[in-house]
């Protein structure tokens, strides 16, 4: 495993910000980390880099123990943190450079892994410039690539795509991906699209415990309303299928297109065939509908 973190908490006084908590993440894979503000995210992360002392567990990061070695998890890990501090008063390709000799790249190769890192993450037109001077969207490329500069076997990455306009999101989550083919990427954020588009699965942390660890399309399946979405190939009126199923429980979504919601969906699926043959209206399709990672979030989180 890349990431192995075993009943890992953490107390800050009286206040239990991470209660016990354990899963595991393989190379290759993009995990989303999911959560509301205070659910204990950040403080999760900050422990896996190894900038956060447990009160109790253990973490392993390629096999090794984050607390026994936390020098060499460096090595292994890019971490780009949700506040990203940057020193604003250097310029980009002054930073990088400082930033590889702190993860003491050989000196021969440095420039060339600092051209290749701006490169990577879009920032070469804004290269000369202080970091000071860059938009935010900039400034998270910056501490992206800082992030990425020693090529670590695991990435990190806190609300990675904070500030970025809509095209900067598209190349950044296109190198997330990229990255992740190679790496293990744990990603924190609160936009669920970002998950469903990146991530192969996804965990979900409130008040300090995981509520969930699964696939996404998994996910979305367990926590569906039993809504049964039939399109029809000619219009339907809410008043005929008020024959089938009560009409509260039948929306409306076009004059072809209706969701029912039920308990039993085999046994409405041929209600609906057996009306359908009786009626001779063709159905052009008809599936159990799974629900948004966000309606499932808002479900595990409330």
């Amino acid at each position: 495993m890349s990431i192995e973190v075993i009943q890992l908490s953490k107390i800050y006084g009286t206040q239990l910000a991470v209660d016990s908590i354990s899963f595991q993440l393989k190379k290759g894979e993009i995990v989303g980390f999911l959560g509301p503000n205070g659910a204990g995210k950040s403080t999760t992360m900050k422990m896996i880099t190894g900038y956060l002392e447990p009160t109790a567990g253990n973490i392993l990061v390629g096999g090794i123990n984050v607390a026994e070695h936390p020098f060499e998890i460096r090595k292994k890990i890019g971490y780009l943190p949700e506040s990203n501090p940057l020193y604003l008063d250097m310029y980009v390709r002054e930073y990088l450079l400082f930033a590889a000799s702190l993860h003491q790249i050989d000196k021969h190769k440095v420039k060339e892994k600092v051209e290749e890192v701006i490169a990577l993450t879009g920032l070469l037109k804004e290269s000369h410039k202080k970091i000071g001077a860059l938009s935010k969207g900039y400034k998270q490329r910056v501490g992206l690539a800082q992030a990425i500069i020693h090529d670590p076997e695991v990435l990190i990455l806190d609300e990675p795509t904070s500030g970025l306009d809509p095209n900067q999101l598209v190349e950044i989550r296109e190198l997330i991906v990229n990255l992740g083919r190679e790496k293990t990427v744990l990603l924190s954020t609160h936009i669920m699209q970002e998950v469903e588009s990146m991530c192969s699965s996804a965990i979900v942390i409130a008040n300090g415990k995981i509520v969930a660890n699964d696939a996404i399309a998994n996910l979305q399946k367990l926590h569906t309303d039993n809504t049964l979405e039939v399109v029809f190939e000619k219009p339907v009126s809410l008043k005929q299928l008020a024959k089938l199923a009560n009409e509260k429980s039948i929306q409306a979504v076009s004059e072809t297109t209706y969701l029912f919601t039920t308990n039993d969906s085999d046994s409405l699926r041929k209600k609906i065939m057996q009306w359908s043959i009786q009626e001779d209206i063709n159905i052009a399709s008809m599936q159990v509908a799974s629900s948004s990672l966000e309606t499932v979030f808002r479900k595990l989180t409330k």
